[in-house]
């Protein structure tokens, strides 16, 4: 598979080189230059495969021959080594949880897949230079991908977090395992730590010196494995309905643009629908046709405080740069931390059903639009509600049992540096 920049200002690229750069020279995110769509009989009898299998369809033709496909699949059955159950509610609505695997979060799968492409890739090659995968998380990518890469030979991860804006064991799952993984704590917000990431890609001074990439979801090979949730989804729905849609708490719009991506393969998807906090910038743009991007606003859906989402370009994409396609394709609302936390509470008291804040509003945008429409609805349940106890109503967070993945992090020491500018990083890495 050929990749180009969605800047179009750069060398096309193998799929191995658009992992490893991450990010291409003209700051473009890479984007595959075709798009084949699967047959009609794998969607006929989808309920007949296992999620290995299922995955290896999705993806093959996005890694092509440059990993073989007994290599393929087993790096796919390493990495979806969990269950992604979908619960049902009620008869319209269900919730596909994404939380089931080691640091609790829908990230895992993205980093797990990548650090063991960047792993078999740096196998294959005897002469391969260390990467250092650079990333910068609003909450779960950091746990996701210290943990996906840890102890992953020739691969060292630096994290930077915004400061007092992660919670308590967000903050413990990307501090505190050492190895191969540092923790930069920034004052600032999401958006400065990304740009810092984005900055320290174009910079010459590290030519060289450091071989960067980015585990976030930028980088093709956290984005693309998100489709499998929507193949899985489908395969347990399918016998159901006829009209399916997915409500997805978005902040960087990874995962919602990955379901698009599993829509362009053929998968029977009728309509996507975000849900996001005051970080509101997708929402109005559907209402406004005016794209602005803004400051992030500290939320209780802390993965969602993003200001300027860097897959919406690759959605724009998927969708030819027509925005009326756009539109006919997803809706878009935004909640308030008070009607967030008013959903909790609903989904417990009705359903005694315990969902995270980001949970809370994929269902509270999902019941918003089927007050309109007709359809078989799918919220995403993208992590746990243990790692938002400080912020969950006290009844709810006093009933949640702490998981195994959490108790064996949870009193290990906390190891960061802190930084207040780029000029810091940068010279922490140059060292």
């Amino acid at each position: 598979m050929i990749y180009f920049s969605l800047n179009r200002n750069a060398p096309e690229v193998s799929f191995q080189e658009a992992v490893v750069r991450g990010l291409a020279p003209d700051k473009g995110l890479y984007f595959p230059k075709e798009i084949n769509k699967l047959p009609d009989a794998f969607f006929e009898t989808i309920e007949t495969l296992d999620n290995v299998t299922i995955a290896y369809e999705a993806i093959r033709q996005f890694v092509g021959d440059e990993i073989p496909e007994s290599d393929l699949k087993t790096i796919l059955k390493d990495v979806l080594s969990f269950d992604f159950p979908v619960i049902e509610l009620e008869k319209n609505m269900a919730s596909l949880e994404l939380y089931h695997g080691p640091t609790m979060a829908f990230k895992d799968v993205g980093a797990r897949f990548m650090a063991r492409c960047l792993g078999y890739f740096n196998k294959q090659n005897d002469n391969h230079q260390d990467i250092t995968v650079l990333v910068a998380t609003s909450g779960d990518t950091g746990g996701a991908v210290a943990n996906g890469f840890l102890g992953v030979e020739g691969v060292e991860v630096v994290i930077l977090y915004p400061s007092g804006k992660v919670s308590e064991i967000q903050e413990k799952q990307l501090t505190t395992l050492g190895q191969n993984i540092t923790a930069f704590e920034v004052d600032g917000v999401f958006d400065d730590c990304q740009e810092m990431v984005k900055r320290a890609f174009l910079d010459e001074d590290f030519k060289g010196k450091r071989t960067l990439t980015s585990a976030n979801s930028i980088n093709i090979a956290r984005w693309l494995p998100q489709m499998f949730y929507y193949f899985f989804a489908y395969k347990a729905l399918k016998h159901k309905t006829e009209q399916l849609v997915f409500s997805v708490p978005s902040g960087n719009y990874g995962n919602i643009c990955a379901g698009m991506m599993a829509q362009k393969l053929g998968l029977p998807i009728d309509h996507f629908i975000t849900g996001t906090n005051a970080n509101a910038i997708v929402p109005e743009y559907l209402k406004t046709g005016d794209y602005k991007t803004k400051s992030s606003v500290a939320t209780i859906s802390n993965a969602m405080d993003v200001g300027a989402p860097s897959n919406f370009i690759r959605i724009e994409e998927l969708h030819h740069h027509d925005f009326e396609a756009l539109k006919n394709n997803l809706s878009g609302y935004s909640y308030s931390d008070s009607e967030t936390i008013e959903a909790i509470n609903y989904l417990n008291d009705t359903y005694n059903y315990v969902a995270d804040p980001h949970g809370a509003i994929g269902y509270l945008a999902l019941k918003d639009y089927l007050k309109t429409n007709k359809a078989q609805g799918v919220f995403l349940e993208t992590a746990h509600p243990i790692k938002f106890l400080p912020v969950m109503p006290k009844a709810i967070a006093d009933k949640i049992s702490i998981p195994s993945q959490i108790e064996v992090i949870i009193h290990l020491e906390k190891k960061s540096i802190l930084i207040s500018n780029y000029e810091q990083l940068k010279e922490q890495l140059l060292k």
